[in-house]
């Protein structure tokens, strides 16, 4: 039986095993998918006999995604991106690293707004973690021009900025909805709105009407800021779909069945947010 896990300190919060257990029962496969609480110091030790342990690899979130990046022997280009990793598998014995944020941010993106083009125009990205970091590697894979960063310590997004090139700036955080007229994109990659606390507070009055509105926070499913984008009219892209397409990579590695993302599936994480 194939088994593959999701790592966390603390873990009991993932929704990992709801999604990859819907996946395993939908294709027929003998397999499972748990959650297992790891702790920093233990990490290495537990990468180190995941094939010991009959793990075909893992999903890896916080505090362990800078960390277990390190300790992978290959990591591919949106890891190196990113600088750390969410999916982890192992091949002939050696531990590889991908980060999925990308792919998932950007798949999600193309079935909510199939019609956006990343060359048409500017692309705002609020915050400048390493969420913020994948979709800058995204969104320049796929030909954006222009990229501008908000972050409210603007350090950190001069030294985003820097780091992938004259593409992408940095700007200060109050000045934020001064660029709105021309984005084709404003994306909020920051903890704002997360359990309903807070929020980026865009003025929507001042977008274009073909402008997209992404958030890749998903507790809740409608944040304030993409309640005010809907009511501009503006097509909007939710954290729960970014999620769910993050994980279709890693079920591929594991379980050899790259599986699909479907409203039934969607339908079963929005029911199980909605209910705490």
């Amino acid at each position: 039986m194939k088994r593959a896990c999701v790592i966390g300190w603390p873990i009991k919060h993932s929704r990992s095993p709801l999604i990859h257990g819907y996946w395993l029962k939908k294709y027929g496969i003998e397999g499972s998918y748990e959650r297992v609480a790891v702790e920093p110091d233990a990490l290495s030790s537990f990468l180190t006999s995941l094939e010991k342990n009959g793990f075909a690899g893992c999903n890896v979130t916080v505090p362990h995604k800078e960390r277990a990046f390190a300790l992978a022997h290959e990591r591919d280009a949106s890891a190196r991106a990113v600088g750390a990793a969410n999916t982890l598998w192992l091949d002939n014995g050696r531990l590889c690293a991908t980060n999925t944020d990308t792919y998932g941010f950007m798949s999600n993106l193309a079935s909510a707004a199939p019609g956006w083009n990343a060359a048409e125009g500017p692309a705002l990205l609020l915050g400048a973690g390493g969420s913020a970091r994948a979709v800058v590697h995204g969104l320049l894979e796929a030909g954006a021009k222009d990229i501008r960063l908000f972050n409210r310590s603007q350090g950190r997004a001069l030294e985003l900025a820097r780091h992938f090139g004259d593409r992408v700036s940095a700007h200060e955080w109050d000045a934020r909805n001064d660029h709105v007229p021309a984005a084709s994109l404003v994306v909020n990659t920051t903890t704002l709105g997360m359990n309903g606390e807070g929020s980026p507070e865009i003025d929507w009055s001042r977008a274009q009407s073909e402008c997209v509105a992404a958030d890749l926070v998903y507790v809740p499913l409608a944040t304030a800021f993409l309640k005010g984008a809907q009511a501009r009219g503006l097509v909007t892209a939710d954290g729960l779909g970014m999620l769910l397409h993050q994980a279709v990579p890693g079920f591929e590695k594991w379980f050899g069945i790259r599986p699909d993302v479907t409203a039934e599936l969607y339908d079963l994480i929005a029911r199980d947010i909605g209910g705490g």
